[in-house]
């Protein structure tokens, strides 16, 4: 009899302890969970942090014009910018290396303020930089070949605000375009929307194409259906 109490107590004695060993381990795994959570939480934050710090970093260094150009890799206008003509890309390209006076591939605040001057609409020093910061992608305080395209690009587009230095630019750059057919056409402008009006002819002609192979099909569909309605009749 005594035995079989000391037997159910040293049972109940191993139950209990298996009991809290596995709440202990419960509790580990908790534990584990929580600090792994924790690590991951620190790990986006720390990185977070990295991406903010070198954005800020690389701002201060615009501001002080120590920043480096970020180039890419392959730049070709001419796929780039299909709205353009190889002529008029050409002609830009001139344009872009007479003021280049540094030679360098890029036009800076002074080599801008040139151009504005000798097109004839001088630029204070703070419209200077305004203009650059209009296209400038790369935050180099400098305007790259491809940038100074955009200038005519978003001319072209319209978006540019009538006050913009870029678009004033835009307006008295005289880019020969008598080449592509545009006679007597002196202003870039000019022959861009000649352009884009026969342009747009064009694609109303295809249009006009389109709409009209649909009113055929519709025809035809009717004929068809009339037809049948017409032998259903006679068979009946």
């Amino acid at each position: 009899m005594a035995s079989d109490e000391l037997a159910q107590k040293l049972q109940r004695r191993l139950q209990l302890e298996e009991s809290g060993a596995a709440g202990e381990v419960a509790d580990k795994g908790e534990v584990v969970a929580e600090v792994t959570a924790e690590a991951e939480r620190g790990s986006l934050t720390a990185r977070a942090g990295a991406e903010l710090s070198a954005k800020l970093c690389r701002r201060q260094d615009i501001n002080e014009g120590a920043a480096q150009p970020r180039r890419a890799a392959v730049f070709n206008p001419y796929t780039e910018f299909k709205e353009f003509s190889r002529r008029q890309i050409k002609d830009m390209e001139r344009m872009f290396r007479l003021y280049d006076s540094g030679r360098d591939g890029y036009i800076d605040l002074m080599e801008l303020k040139l151009m504005m001057e000798k097109l004839g609409a001088p630029q204070t020093h703070l419209g200077l930089k305004n203009m650059i910061k209009e296209v400038d992608e790369d935050f180099d305080g400098k305007l790259s070949f491809r940038e100074f395209l955009l200038i005519f690009h978003k001319a072209a587009a319209g978006e540019l605000e009538e006050d913009s230095g870029l678009l004033t630019l835009a307006k008295l750059s005289e880019i020969d375009v008598s080449l592509e057919g545009v006679k007597g056409a002196k202003n870039f402008f000019e022959a861009k929307v000649q352009a884009l009006s026969s342009a747009s002819k064009f694609e109303a002609e295809i249009k006009a194409e389109q709409d009209e192979r649909k009113r055929e099909e519709e025809e035809r569909k009717h004929r068809r259906a009339a037809f049948r309605e017409l032998k259903s009749a006679f068979t009946q």
